[in-house]
């Protein structure tokens, strides 16, 4: 685990990879959650976190799964890979002044049954599930996941 000195520098020289879960529910509506922390506070966005390093890609997904929604052992294999995302923020998980975040995306697809118990609120402080049609016309999502949809 890196101090908050070093993960401060590493955000500053180098682009952070993230897996991004386009959680749906079976009736098109998607799964947001309103952010508490930085970068993008204050903000509806999907659920997601960073690759760790020499993390494989299956096992990011597994643990990003259950520690932003809560659901245990929900495989890659069972997703649909959506896309390479650029994601640029003007702040930092430190708010430290004078530099951004800037991260690449991995979006996954994956349906969840709208009556399964879903959340983590160490991220997020609520969750709701919106149609992409009115997803994109809120000011409060972020524009990083407006970018899924259009």
């Amino acid at each position: 685990m890196l101090s908050k000195e070093d993960f401060l520098t590493v955000v500053r020289l180098t682009p952070l990879v993230s897996i991004n879960l386009i959680v749906t529910d079976g009736n098109r509506r998607v799964l947001v959650g309103h952010r508490h922390n930085r970068p993008a506070r204050d903000t509806w966005f999907v659920p997601g976190g960073r690759i760790a390093k020499d993390e494989s890609l299956d096992a990011a997904f597994k643990r990003i799964v259950n520690n932003e929604l809560g659901v245990a052992s929900v495989e890659r294999s069972s997703s649909r890979f959506f896309g390479v995302y650029e994601h640029r923020y003007d702040d930092n998980f430190a708010g430290e002044e004078g530099f951004g975040t800037y991260y690449i995306g991995l979006a996954y697809a994956m349906t969840l049954s709208g009556t399964v118990p879903i959340g983590r609120f160490d991220q997020h402080s609520e969750y709701q599930w919106l149609l992409p049609d009115d997803l994109l016309t809120r000011g409060d999502v972020h524009e990083n996941i407006k970018a899924y949809f259009r």
